[in-house]
């Protein structure tokens, strides 16, 4: 069996919509995996979200077109708990939960605490913006 499809096997058996290089590293070398994932990507299968994050594909109900199979937010969220990341809501967001505002958050912002993180994650356009904990603390002493 070729890798390609058993890539695809192992793509279409997985509950997550993400799909991280490392989870695949252990089918073939480096760059048997590489050329293995630009082949499903050309034929639709999975679309590269990030350095070493892809994300399903589905078709698009109103144009046809290859979109991924979630939202930047659902995606982003995904891909951070299978890189062991914990994020929150940022702070617009936390906000207007909280109803202290009417103003809607414009951009996906995830709170990553007292890490620094600089990945970029883009999904149709949009990217995650980031935001920590460490300017909240300098204000609040």
């Amino acid at each position: 069996m070729k890798l390609e499809e058993r890539l695809l096997r192992s793509v279409r058996q997985r509950n997550s919509d993400v799909i991280l290089r490392a989870e695949l590293a252990n089918m073939a070398s480096a760059s048997q995996l590489s050329e293995a994932l630009k082949s499903l990507q050309n034929k639709g299968v999975l679309m590269r979200i990030g350095t070493g994050i892809y994300a399903r594909t589905r078709r698009s109900s109103v144009t046809g077109a290859t979109i991924p199979a979630g939202s930047l937010e659902t995606l982003a969220t995904q891909a951070f708990k299978k890189m062991g990341v914990e994020i929150t809501a940022g702070k617009a967001a936390e906000e207007y939960n909280s109803r202290r505002t009417t103003q809607l958050p414009g951009a996906f912002v995830a709170n990553t605490g007292h890490r620094r993180i600089t990945r970029k994650i883009e999904v149709g356009g949009r990217s995650v913006v980031y935001e920590n904990d460490f300017d909240r603390a300098k204000a609040g002493a």
